[in-house]
């Protein structure tokens, strides 16, 4: 039986990056995956899937709707939709392999199957082929993931009423695809299939979109879908889905009204939940909370010496980045170093475009917990570089502190709000304040003055916008 230092179960973002650590600080270690290739949901059928054909659809979308504005006349502009579904398995191809290099290079040994704690120290590994073989391990990690929701009335066939993962892969764009669920990735498959022809509409539970995100600008990116041709029903509560002759009847109510819509596609997008069945934490007797996630300490530590639990299947945002941090954190506690996770700093990203992008507390969440403070503001329709690029759409926001000016909070509203919430995040992480950002020379132009004005804005002192 072969025996290691640290064994980790899953290798999505959290589990493959603590695989490298682990290799880096010089850990006898290997990772378990029951798919074929590395990488978890994100790799394969979540983050980098989307973003390619995000990325395809709005360059359709910029062909047919903005390339005039610049002088640019297309004519004729159609989608080869196989091409585009090609390009964003290659994508992934690319990526996935480049993962398993890297798992050699830190020597880093990947066993291929379904792995199962049998008890603390021993890791039972079966093969796709049926093969089974043990190994021990003085730290065992779990690093599942998460699977998508389903509804009670609308379980996951896989061709009607489908997940993400199957959303990802249409063969046409659906005449009529219905989104249950306004959150990041119900906006963000919902503006690719629009952009490609469907009509697409969205029903939401809340009286808002993009949960946790920034009021304002999370009702400025609707404002942004619709004018793109998505059509919102929030208050709704849909509580039933019938299947005739593959085409879906969605049942819901509003304000006390009975609706119906019809769809040839239903895309569930209602959050998603830890996966950790079949991995034996609980037939060892690792503790779950009530929501079914494995309980840690801030070491990311079971109840169970020497198992320790990371990413989606604990508390937490359930994003990649969290999990690579934790999965870094955890293995530098192995290794006998201080490995932390500075939770108040972790970006969350909506990816359509415009992007929305958000660290820290929002203006509301601010004055729920009582802290005073002020606000700075700043549209890109001031911004040199956001004109010249036509693309002028959207705000920075900052929410500091009144008392010390440390920032607690930034919001953005982009076509690149993912790249510029890393300077705020930056900030924050060292405790800076909005004074701080805004007398940090910025060059000229560029999107990221506008950053930089909004962080002025907090003491009222942008320079290219009305203070009030």
């Amino acid at each position: 039986m072969e025996k290691f230092d640290v064994v980790i179960i899953g290798s999505g973002p959290g589990g493959y990056v603590a695989a490298i650590r682990a290799g880096q600080l010089g850990l006898k270690t290997a990772i378990v995956e029951k798919d074929k290739e590395l990488g978890g949901t994100c790799l394969n059928i979540g983050c980098i899937p989307s973003k390619a054909l995000l990325t395809s659809s709005d360059h359709f979308s910029f062909a047919q709707k903005e390339a005039g504005k610049h002088g640019i006349v297309i004519d004729q502009v159609t989608v080869d939709l196989n091409k585009m579904l090609q390009r964003k398995d290659k994508v992934v191809k690319t990526l996935t392999g480049g993962v398993r290099a890297l798992m050699k290079t830190n020597k880093v040994t990947t066993l291929e199957g379904i792995g199962t704690i049998t008890a603390p120290g021993k890791v039972s590994v079966k093969s796709s082929k049926g093969e089974t073989q043990e190994v021990e391990a003085k730290h065992i990690i779990i690093a599942t993931g998460s699977v998508p929701m389903e509804l009670p009335f609308a379980k996951f066939d896989g061709q009607t009423i489908v997940s993400s993962t199957e959303a990802l892969s249409f063969t046409e764009a659906p005449a009529r695809l219905l989104v249950i669920g306004a959150g990041a990735i119900g906006l963000e498959l919902g503006s690719v299939w629009s952009r490609l022809g469907s009509e697409v509409t969205v029903l939401e539970f809340l009286p808002r979109i993009a949960l946790g995100f920034d009021l304002e600008l999370a009702n400025l990116l609707q404002r942004a879908l619709t004018g793109q041709g998505m059509t919102f029903h929030l208050e709704t509560k849909v509580s039933a889905l019938k299947i005739e002759n593959g085409h879906a009847t969605a049942t819901a109510s509003k304000g006390g009204e009975e609706l119906t819509f019809e769809a040839d596609k239903v895309l569930v997008s209602v959050g998603r939940r830890p996966f950790s069945e079949g991995v034996g934490a609980d037939k060892i007797g690792v503790e779950f909370d009530e929501k079914k996630r494995i309980k840690v300490d801030a070491h990311y530590r079971t109840n169970v010496e020497g198992v320790y639990a990371i990413g989606d299947v604990i508390a937490g945002p359930m994003l990649a980045h969290k999990a690579e941090e934790e999965g870094i954190a955890c293995i530098e506690t192995i290794a006998g170093k201080s490995g932390h996770v500075n939770y108040n700093v972790i970006p969350g990203i909506i990816y359509t475009n415009p992007e929305l992008a958000g660290v820290g507390l929002t203006e509301d969440q601010a004055k729920e917990q009582g802290i005073e403070v002020r606000i700075g503001k700043f549209p890109f329709r001031a911004n040199g570089r956001a004109l010249a690029n036509e693309d002028a759409e959207g705000m920075v926001k900052f929410v500091a502190e009144a008392k010390t000016d440390r920032i607690l909070g930034a919001h953005i509203l982009q076509h690149a709000a993912s790249e510029l919430i890393a300077e705020a995040a930056s900030v924050m992480e060292f405790g800076g304040s909005s004074e701080d950002l805004g007398r940090t020379c910025h060059s000229h132009p560029t999107l990221s003055e506008a950053v930089k004005e909004a962080a002025l804005a907090v003491e009222k002192r942008a320079l290219h916008i009305v203070n009030r």
